[in-house]
């Protein structure tokens, strides 16, 4: 995703540089592709490709420390839930005959270890995670995810809950099928 927003944003770039290189012919003008914005973009949490991205003047280190615990923290929870509710459930399946009782009885009995497993990750991965490289990077655009929570359908919570990947469907998927099925 992250190659195909830059890819996206280079091209018109990159060919309205060599046209212009041409029209000028000989003057020395500034290269359109910058390894060092590639490799920055690389590493900070966002998938639209852009330039410059506002930054932080400083990284606060004790703020990168206590993110990373928190990762931690969340992986050995998740690993706590697995093998206190889930792994006991399904220990012995291969050793008994699943009937369609027994396979929805451990199905329910998995809802609520999966409900705090998706907790879990959303909160290490889309918060702790990202908030870390964030800073570490001193990329000051922290809107990874939005009021998910409070969301009343489908439509709002996946909008809500990812807010990279959804910027970036819009932006070069819908955006481009809307184009195209407009046009004439």
């Amino acid at each position: 995703m992250k190659s195909h927003a830059f890819v996206r944003e280079k091209i018109p770039v990159v060919i309205q540089s060599t046209s212009t290189k041409a029209a000028k012919c000989g003057e020395d003008v500034d290269p359109p592709l910058d390894f060092g914005r590639y490799i920055y973009f690389q590493f900070i949490p966002t998938l639209i490709y852009r330039d410059d991205y506002p930054r932080n003047k400083k990284i606060r280190w004790n703020f990168v420390l206590s993110n990373f615990a928190n990762v931690a923290g969340a992986v050995m929870y998740a690993y706590y839930i697995f093998i206190r509710f889930c792994i006991p459930v399904f220990r012995n399946f291969n050793h008994i005959h699943v009937n369609p009782k027994t396979f929805v009885s451990s199905m329910f009995s998995c809802i609520l270890p999966g409900a705090l497993l998706f907790v879990m990750v959303f909160f290490a991965l889309l918060h702790c995670w990202m908030n870390a490289f964030a800073e570490m990077l001193r990329f000051a655009d922290r809107m990874f995810y939005r009021d998910w929570w409070n969301s009343t359908n489908f439509s709002n919570y996946y909008r809500t809950w990812n807010v990279i990947v959804h910027d970036w469907l819009y932006s070069y998927i819908y955006k481009d099928l809307y184009t195209v099925s407009v046009s004439p």
